[in-house]
């Protein structure tokens, strides 16, 4: 009991955030040598307004990349919107690198938008990349991140990461009392939305890997219980759905999808001391996979299924390990450093993200599992809750900035961050979602 409201204690002071909450993006930090590139208004001949300005969409998401230097509309010599019309010299002047033109037409007979873009290399002198993209209304902003996708890996040779959601919870004071949010947008901040409202505490939201779950721990009195405990929900996305899959006696915390979806790791105190377990989410069979005096929690799995990535202090200090699920066998993965935790692998295996302390100050870093050597990668200070973007090359945390509660992103090198502060108060608990289709 004693460790339960301890552990309820410890769940309050990391929540108490605020807001429900639209996200911006701001830049705090760009490589020196950002790619110069020209995104042209595509071209639009509907008589109505169009639902979103997909140019205006990749505009934002090429520059919030912090990879590239975007050429403003006034300095553009022409505005070209197809191949035909496309005059090379015009944009060696401006001294781009790549230039993407495009326009949007509607087929009356389908209903639906056709997105024509075509991406030019000045160097090479040439088309290097063309499609077209079909969709209805409610998916043009959805078509433009796919274009942003698209343009990224052509230009850099590594995937995109725009075509992605993030979760976060949020709290709004209201007559006094808090009332908790679980919210989703868009990576760019976006369409945000909140999927779960409660007065109590939500906290460790975690996507399943095909997009359209989320599990999460709510606190949320059931009936005869005058106070709140910690349970395991999944909820549906899409549907709204709730199902709890864990709510036994005492912790139940930090769920994490295995990488095929068909399992669940979280931390569970029903033996009296918190430990690591796996539920087959088909069989519903629950299995105990460590066993240790010491605290042993915020499971994650490693990309190929085949072990977790877990936080102990069996070594006298918060530090990583990893558990072969195939042999049982427990390696300690870092030594630097006198804290460690709430560590995710990249998709490659061969980082581990992580908080890292090493006096007094939280920071997000990486280690490089093939050298051992550890790069902080963040300047702020209390740095918590890292999530990495599918693509491995962002990392989205919660931090302090002037005294408020905000998420922000790092790229996986440290030569990019941005900020992304609520309109409405204090944010925290980020989690990025795997690739969104729709």
């Amino acid at each position: 009991m004693v460790l339960w409201r301890a552990f309820i204690l410890f769940v309050v002071l990391i929540t108490s955030v605020n807001a429900k909450a639209e996200l911006k993006i701001l830049i705090t930090k760009g490589v020196e040598s950002a790619i110069p590139v020209a995104v042209v208004p595509f071209s639009w001949k509907g008589s109505n307004a169009l639902p979103e300005q997909v140019s205006d969409i990749i505009s934002n998401d090429l520059y919030r990349s912090g990879y590239f230097d975007l050429l403003p509309i006034e300095n553009m010599y022409s505005l070209p919107n197809k191949a035909a019309d496309f005059v090379m010299s015009d944009w060696e002047r401006t001294s781009r690198d790549f230039v993407l033109i495009g326009e949007i037409d509607f087929d009356s007979a389908s209903k639906k938008y056709k997105v024509r873009f075509e991406l030019f290399d000045i160097f090479l002198g040439q088309s290097v990349l063309a499609e077209i993209v079909p969709g209805d209304a409610h998916q043009l902003r959805d078509i433009a991140h796919y274009i942003s996708d698209k343009v990224y890996e052509k230009i850099t040779g590594k995937p995109g990461a725009f075509s992605t959601e993030i979760a976060y919870v949020t709290v709004e004071n209201v007559k006094t009392e808090p009332v908790y949010q679980l919210n989703i947008a868009d990576a760019d901040g976006g369409r945000a939305r909140y999927v779960l409202r409660s007065d109590e505490p939500i906290i460790s939201p975690n996507w399943s890997n095909d997009g359209k779950k989320l599990a999460y721990v709510s606190f949320e009195r059931r009936k005869g219980q005058k106070l709140g405990r910690p349970a395991i929900y999944v909820q549906y996305k899409e549907t709204g759905k709730r199902v709890r899959v864990s709510s036994f006696e005492g912790l139940n915390g930090a769920p994490s999808w295995s990488p095929d979806d068909q399992k669940m790791a979280f931390v569970l105190s029903r033996d009296g001391n918190p430990e690591i377990y796996v539920l087959d989410l088909r069989t519903k069979k629950l299995t105990r996979k460590t066993k240790h005096y010491a605290i042993d929690t915020e499971p994650s799995w490693t990309p190929d299924g085949k072990g977790i990535i877990f936080t102990s202090n069996r070594s006298g200090s918060p530090q990583i390990y990893r558990l072969s699920l195939e042999t049982n066998k427990v390696e300690r993965l870092t030594y630097k450093g006198n804290y460690n935790a709430r560590a995710q692998m990249t998709k490659d295996g061969r980082y581990l993200v992580m908080v890292h302390r090493n006096t007094n100050v939280f920071h997000i870093a990486r280690q490089d599992l093939q050298t051992g050597r550890i790069k902080v990668l963040t300047e702020s200070d209390l740095d918590e809750s890292p999530s990495v973007a599918p693509n491995g090359g962002m990392v989205i945390y919660a931090t302090k900035y002037r005294g408020q509660g905000v998420l922000s992103v790092v790229s996986i090198d440290g030569d990019v961050s941005m900020r992304l502060p609520s309109n409405k108060g204090d944010v925290r608990e980020p989690a990025w979602s795997p690739y969104i289709r729709r």
